[in-house]
């Protein structure tokens, strides 16, 4: 017999889930992002626009790295835990 734990059985049906939402959000803010670059062009003075639409296409660049970072760290702490529970920590 063996004395090491079964590995719990994943859903994978809940990792699509969590993935919709968050390509949901992202399209929602990037959305929104741009429907503010497009009005700030139009109504800020041109003296201001170049400032306000490097700030709005630096947050769409943070959301956007998010968006790509997110999952990979999420399975790197996923295997860090399975390599801890076969090490016996």
């Amino acid at each position: 017999m063996s004395d090491e734990a079964p590995e719990p059985m994943l859903n994978p049906n809940m990792a699509e889930r969590r993935w919709l939402w968050r390509r949901l959000y992202v399209f929602a803010v990037s959305l929104g992002v741009w429907a503010l670059v497009w009005r700030a062009v139009g109504d800020a003075p041109a003296a201001d626009q170049l400032a306000i639409v490097r700030g709005l296409v630096a947050l769409q660049a943070l959301v956007l790295t998010l968006y790509l970072v997110a999952p990979t760290a999420q399975q790197i702490v996923e295997l860090l835990a399975r390599l801890r529970l076969r090490m016996g920590g």
